[in-house]
């Protein structure tokens, strides 16, 4: 009995495998140069999750002559699948953070961790600010991440803030305040390393939020759903 369930398992494994390199083919014929890094079955008949170039996500047939772009949700179980992948796809192990890049901001017993992509001209970031204030017992990494084609001083502002002798004090008074920074000496600085790290994450936008559990989140949100997604975050721990 038990070589028949894996004689059965094998051969649905093999054709599951033939089937997911079929549409493998057909869709990189029909889209010539395309870097297909995974095709996989979906629970809709017929219809298969492709992931290509840079992790686009989308949806063919199985002989690719049908594109699907859209999300596909799961009605009875409430879930959002196509959400669930882009998440998956776009996670940031967290323990690959240059830590030592960031400003550190302790708050309360600091035992949850937060990294934030952050550019000090950028008003969704100044807006994401007082809403980080209202969280308690996490240690928020922010990292300095100007983007000089929209913000070309912001460059000069990161490094100002982190050769100030209480950057986290300068960066508070900045981003809640608004007050500028003080011109000093230059010093070492990560902001350089940080603009190419971010890159190559694939960080376009700030502000970003990287939680625990990897789950990147690009852009602004209240505490109270930051608070939601750091408990996520923990259960996940």
């Amino acid at each position: 009995m038990r070589l028949l369930l894996a004689v059965l398992l094998s051969t649905l494994t093999f054709h599951a495998l033939a089937g997911e390199a079929e549409v493998r083919k057909a869709f990189e014929a029909r889209f010539p140069g395309s870097k297909v890094s995974s095709v996989s079955k979906t629970p809709l008949p017929g219809i298969y999750e492709i992931v290509a170039d840079d992790n686009q996500l989308a949806y063919v047939d199985e002989k690719a002559e049908y594109l699907v772009l859209g999300e596909v949700i799961d009605l009875k179980n409430r879930r959002n699948l196509t959400r669930e992948k882009v998440d998956q796809l776009m996670a940031i192990r967290f323990d690959s953070l240059p830590l030592q890049n960031a400003i550190k901001f302790v708050k309360g017993d600091g035992k949850r961790t937060l990294a934030v992509f952050s550019d000090v001209d950028c008003p969704f970031c100044k807006r994401l600010e007082p809403e980080l204030a209202k969280l308690d017992n996490v240690t928020i990494y922010m990292f300095p991440y100007p983007i000089a084609s929209l913000h070309p001083n912001a460059g000069q502002k990161s490094k100002q803030i982190w050769c100030s002798k209480d950057r986290a004090q300068v960066w508070q008074d900045l981003m809640l305040r608004g007050k500028q920074p003080a011109k000093v000496a230059d010093c070492k600085n990560p902001v350089d390393e940080n603009v190419a790290f971010g890159q190559k994450l694939g960080i376009s936008g700030t502000p970003t939020l990287v939680f625990a559990n990897g789950r990147r989140v690009p852009g602004y949100i209240q505490a109270d759903k930051i608070e939601a997604l750091l408990k996520e975050a923990g259960k996940a721990k």
